[in-house]
């Protein structure tokens, strides 16, 4: 056989359909990993492969789409990672022969790196290098990075293949019908993008029928000079009886292989839902369509990788009145209000008038409670922002919604005024009076920070030109409790590189431990709100001192409550100790929030007293 290279600029190479949709057909559960087949059932993936090879497949892609350390780890594998690869590469090597390439099959970690989650991109590019360096031990031809949606992440993939081999590299985005990959980012910037990170061949692969990929293949055909690819589903898949079908049948992905052909693409061939019938098929359409086709072309234009700023960032102290307090110096006062349960909000708009009135500068809605059917805090905040004509920060979790649900919220917040946040990860799954809940976690509160700069910055997620840039006043929350302060710390770090403009503290019980935080974050240079919580009983402070995660009250605290004779006597203990604790951070912190258990704002306003 001629080299993989050599032999496509000969002629257009047909890679092989589905593995999933085949091994799915023969029995195998979704819910089961089909990376350990190659060690548990390696005869029934070869029979697949030569099923391929059969009906002309030039490329056959390994069965190791998921076998990384992270995916692997969530079936009790990773400890099988390099037997797993390089028994993926070996099946194939057999089924190939000398009649097909075989090509090491990469997929996804299944997690989120940065600027959107928790993980480097170094770490991504460590996870990404044990797989493929078991690949080429396993005797790979090729690599096909397959069914990216993040560009940082299959920039480390590549960046993982190219430190243990020089072989080839397919690299395939997934799109949607629009043509911009799941995140939101056009073929007329990914596409520039993954030939300047090396790939030798680009692409896109999944999610898509032919008729919308093809769209896709023109937008990049005119931004880039590289030889394309192109692997669509066999169409959306429809519920029939609980089944995925597929009903794109072989003669019309055919018709559409020849198209693809046409405007520059050299490996072909086909994803979800697609079997080796439509495989024969897309070989003898692609046999009969290159013969009339030229291999080189020339981008018709040139594309920044680059988001476009619409306008430099809104000055800090032009977003709001308390971006504008922080930046003088001001000290601010704020008190949290919960958003009611049911729709009725006009009990928490009286409240949050009253405060006003006594001179709180902010008004805090925490957001994604987990007890009961509570009124969203955005359309608290609106309310009470136009009714109470005091201002709030929003506090905005990730838990329950995707980027791009994140994305939309967040302009939606911006259009109707709201410019304070409070961006935090959000209470784990199981935490409220809904435990069977599901959450999303799509990214955490690092993710969220870089999200809301780019925003700032007048571009998307996919780094797209949004108009004029919004002009939010980002906060972030620290622990100054936290039971690992380093990791705490070094997660702050993140936030302050992200963008973080102020901090508001969890509750601070302990003054003396507090000095000793406040040193350690005090480079950051950002103006912190410190938290302070009144107990309301001694059982509550038992509960905190006990059962919140993160929380540390010291034991001379505890025996103050305990002391307290009766209900009233222990209210008034619980907000003497938080106004000593206010009135000792005076001049340490820029700012103080007060946060009850119940919503007490007379308990808050208590604590207050004097502070101004």
């Amino acid at each position: 056989m001629l080299k993989f290279m050599d032999a496509l600029a000969e002629r257009v190479l047909v890679c092989d359909g589905a593995m999933g949709t085949m091994l799915y057909s023969r029995g195998v559960f979704i819910n089961k990993s089909f990376d350990v087949m190659n060690l548990t059932q390696g005869p029934l993936v070869e029979a697949v492969h030569q099923e391929y090879v059969l009906a002309g497949a030039d490329i056959l892609e390994t069965n190791t789409f998921g076998a990384n350390r992270i995916k692997l780890a969530s079936f009790g594998l990773a400890d099988r990672l390099r037997e797993i690869n390089v028994a993926g590469a070996q099946i194939a090597r057999r089924a190939a022969g000398d009649r097909a390439y075989v090509a090491g099959a990469i997929g996804p970690l299944g997690i989120r790196i940065e600027p959107w989650g928790k993980t480097g991109v170094d770490e991504a590019r460590d996870y990404f290098r044990e797989q493929a360096a078991a690949l080429v031990e396993g005797g790979v031809d090729l690599f096909i990075l397959e069914t990216f949606r993040d560009l940082n992440e299959i920039g480390a993939a590549i960046d993982a293949v190219r430190s243990v081999s020089d072989l080839p590299i397919i690299a395939q985005m997934t799109t949607e019908e629009d043509g911009n990959t799941l995140d939101g980012t056009p073929p007329e910037r990914f596409a520039p993008e993954l030939e300047k990170r090396g790939a030798t061949i680009i692409g896109v692969n999944c999610a898509v029928g032919p008729g919308p990929m093809l769209e896709t293949i023109e937008r990049m055909e005119a931004v880039t000079p590289l030889k394309l690819s192109a692997q669509p589903n066999a169409g959306k898949p429809r519920d029939v009886e609980g089944r995925n079908i597929y009903l794109c049948s072989p003669e019309y992905m055919a018709s559409y292989a020849r198209r693809f052909v046409l405007h520059g693409v050299r490996v072909v061939g086909g994803c979800c839902g697609t079997t080796p019938e439509h495989i024969r098929q897309i070989k003898a359409a692609v046999r009969g369509a290159q013969g009339g086709h030229t291999d080189t072309h020339t981008p018709r234009v040139v594309v920044k990788s680059s988001p476009v700023i619409a306008a430099p960032p809104v000055p800090r102290e032009q977003k709001s009145h308390l971006a504008r307090a922080l930046a003088s110096g001001t000290f601010v006062l704020g008190v949290e209000l919960l958003p009611p349960r049911g729709f009725e909000a006009e009990p928490a708009i009286q409240r949050a008038r009253e405060l006003k009135r006594y001179g709180v500068d902010v008004v805090n809605i925490p957001d994604g409670q987990r007890a009961g059917a509570r009124l969203s805090a955005l359309a608290l905040a609106l309310l009470v922002e136009q009714q109470a004509g005091i201002e709030t920060v929003l506090h905005y979790a990730c838990r329950d919604r995707n980027l791009l649900g994140i994305q939309s919220d967040l302009l939606g917040a911006h259009a109707i005024g709201l410019r304070n946040l409070l961006l935090i990860t959000g209470d784990p799954g199981r935490v409220g009076d809904y435990p069977d809940a599901t959450a999303v976690f799509d990214v955490d509160s690092i993710g969220l920070t870089n999200l809301v700069t780019r925003l700032n910055h007048g571009g998307d997620i996919g780094g797209q030109p949004i108009g004029a840039p919004t002009a939010f006043h980002v906060g972030v929350s620290v622990n100054p409790a936290a039971s690992n302060m380093d990791e705490e710390l070094r997660r702050f770090e993140y936030k302050v590189e992200a963008g973080a403009e102020f901090v508001i503290t969890r509750p601070v019980f302990d003054l003396a431990g507090f000095e000793p935080f406040l040193a350690r974050i005090a480079s950051a240079g950002l103006p912190i709100i410190a938290g302070i919580f009144p107990f309301e009983s001694a059982r509550n402070a038992e509960f905190v001192a006990n059962e919140v995660p993160g929380v540390r009250v010291p034991d001379a605290l505890m025996e103050r409550m305990r002391q307290a004779d009766g209900q009233d006597a222990a209210v008034a203990e619980g907000i003497a100790i938080a106004r000593e604790i206010a009135a000792g951070l005076r001049h340490a912190v820029q700012g103080i929030q007060v946060s009850t258990q119940s919503g007490n704002i007379d308990a808050a306003l208590g604590v207050l007293d004097g502070l101004r």
